[in-house]
């Protein structure tokens, strides 16, 4: 349908158009901008890294040492009793299979 064509539409929204320009529209307040930066985060996280790296010790390219050993074995004593020997070695040439007794015994 065209307005043009329809004299009753046609003033109809003339009349709305006058209206429209009666009104009073008030102004939109301006928002005020926040410093909403939140430079502090990344600041952050390089901070904590400096730290880390400067606190943290670096390790040593020194040889490995061999692992301490520990030897426990039970013995029988004099009178039947039961002893503990306990050796500290740095290698494990002198461990004894436990069943090696089996061997020498039986």
């Amino acid at each position: 349908m065209n307005i043009n064509k329809d004299p009753e539409l046609k003033t109809f929204f003339q009349e709305l158009r006058k209206q429209d320009e009666q009104l009073i529209i008030p102004p939109f307040p301006e928002v005020e901008k926040k410093s909403r930066s939140i430079w502090w985060i990344p600041a952050g996280i390089a901070a904590t890294l400096l730290l880390g790296a400067f606190f943290l010790p670096l390790e040593k390219s020194a040889e490995p040492t061999a692992p301490e050993v520990l030897i426990i074995t039970l013995e029988e004593g004099p009178n039947q009793e039961l002893q503990f020997h306990i050796q500290e070695t740095n290698e494990m040439d002198i461990w004894e299979s436990p069943t090696a007794s089996l061997l020498t015994e039986y």
